[in-house]
């Protein structure tokens, strides 16, 4: 019987097995391994899987499994919670924390490790689209998109907490608006001009999760823009009008309580130097028989 050996990290509720995937441990075939370690009645229980393995343009390489098996491009929860079990071994120490950088599907991601605060600069977003209107089991929504390494679709609600998460979210997710991919769902409701609260149903893990990084970068980023544009209706309401210059801070509340801090610029027609900052720990290490 095979042991592979693992640890348990978890980043704002988003929870993961890093497993350091070494030729010496090599998991050769990880989508039926991920879906037995993810269960969380008979495995090791999560949100995903994070294979970490050598790179030649970065510190170290990550995959990203999600609890179905299928492997993402990007997980910015994910890229925080590798950052902090990696620091130790490979990371550029300074009295500012540690630096580091992350091969991923999507691009390099930066990293900084500060303790337990992690935060990581994400690749530009892009494909950013606004008024989608859909029809969700007979209900008209009006939905946002943007690709933060992974497609987002975005729905501004009230009473957040009443929402029905699972059942909308995965309708829309499912939708052939979206199709072939699909998408994740952020339901998100304004607390004040720099606060959001975001609920997330992520597509892989298909069902809501208390957490997702990329997807509070997603929704900070076109609610900062959707904001600006609003203060300066004479220019319009999309990012390509709303030429305005700043650095913009959104204050992200998860479904798990934490609070993700996400910066970024907005220039014009483009929005860059995306930052997803928060808090992370490991939570235990074990070994999983094959």
């Amino acid at each position: 019987m095979k042991k592979i050996k693992f640890t348990k990290v978890v980043a704002s509720g988003n929870d993961f097995v890093v497993i350091d995937n070494s030729p010496q441990s090599a998991v050769r075939s990880p989508q039926l391994l991920v879906k037995n370690i993810c269960d969380r009645k008979f495995g090791v229980g999560a949100d995903g899987v994070l294979l970490l393995e050598k790179s030649k343009r970065a510190d170290f390489r990550m995959r990203i499994f999600n609890a179905d098996g299928s492997e993402a491009d990007m997980c910015g929860n994910g890229a925080r919670s590798a950052a902090l079990y990696h620091s130790p071994q490979s990371a550029v120490r300074s009295p500012h924390g540690s630096r580091l950088r992350i091969e991923t599907k999507a691009g390099i991601i930066e990293a900084e490790v500060l303790k337990d605060n992690v935060k990581i600069r994400l690749t530009d977003p892009k494909e950013y689209q606004e008024k989608i209107s859909l029809v969700i089991n007979g209900r008209k929504l009006r939905v946002s998109f943007i690709n933060t390494g992974v497609p987002h679709a975005i729905v501004f609600v009230q009473g957040i907490e009443q929402i029905d998460a699972v059942n909308i979210g995965k309708g829309i997710r499912y939708h052939k608006y979206f199709s072939p991919m699909g998408t994740n769902v952020n339901f998100v409701e304004t607390v004040n001009n720099n606060t959001i609260k975001v609920r997330t149903y992520e597509r892989g893990v298909e069902d809501e999760t208390l957490a997702c990084g990329t997807g509070s970068a997603a929704s900070a980023i076109v609610f900062g823009c959707q904001l600006s544009a609003g203060q300066k209706a004479a220019v319009g309401p999309s990012i390509a009008q709303a030429a305005v210059s700043c650095r913009q801070k959104i204050n992200v509340i998860t479904q798990g309580g934490e609070t993700l801090k996400v910066c970024f610029n907005k220039e014009a027609d483009r929005i860059s130097d995306v930052w997803l900052e928060g808090k992370v720990r490991i939570v235990y290490g074990g070994e999983y028989y094959v």
